[in-house]
């Protein structure tokens, strides 16, 4: 659990830094920006940007009864990043596994890429994508029931 904070709190240090550098050569305006920017960039980098995580098994079992996608993932991933900044509020509707924090989730996907870590891995009705295109992802969650046009 705690390497999924590492990047964030290494981008709360280094701006912190930053920040303390410009305020002691008397720049105030300019030092909060920097610290703004690194600490928004450490939320988004953060676990907490993303849905909340389940593990694998649960994922699973729900996918099975209401078909919708299970999107495994880890924090600090840009690809993961894009993906849940491009399905907006229906990210939520994704059944979400983070790998750092699930074994089992983590054998999901090098079972599916070869023996590589590599996520996003999306899968739909049992059968795995590898970085699959965000819009595509976005109909599987459409399709699924609950859905506004499901």
């Amino acid at each position: 659990m705690t390497r999924a904070w590492i990047l964030p709190m290494l981008m709360v240090l280094c701006g912190s830094a930053l920040a303390a550098g410009s305020l002691a050569g008397g720049n105030p305006g300019t030092a909060v920006a920097v610290l703004t920017v690194f600490v928004l960039l450490a939320a988004v980098n953060s676990p907490l940007f993303f849905p909340r995580s389940i593990g694998a098994p649960e994922a699973r079992r729900r996918s099975a009864a209401d078909g919708r996608p299970v999107v495994y993932w880890r924090p600090g991933c840009a690809y993961c990043l894009r993906l849940r900044v491009r399905l907006g509020l229906r990210a939520r509707r994704a059944l979400w596994v983070d790998i750092w924090r699930d074994p089992e989730g983590a054998a999901t996907v090098r079972a599916a890429n070869d023996g590589n870590e590599t996520v996003p891995t999306v899968v739909v009705a049992g059968r795995p994508y590898t970085n699959p295109d965000p819009a595509w992802v976005r109909r599987q969650l459409s399709r699924t029931p609950g859905s506004p046009t499901g």
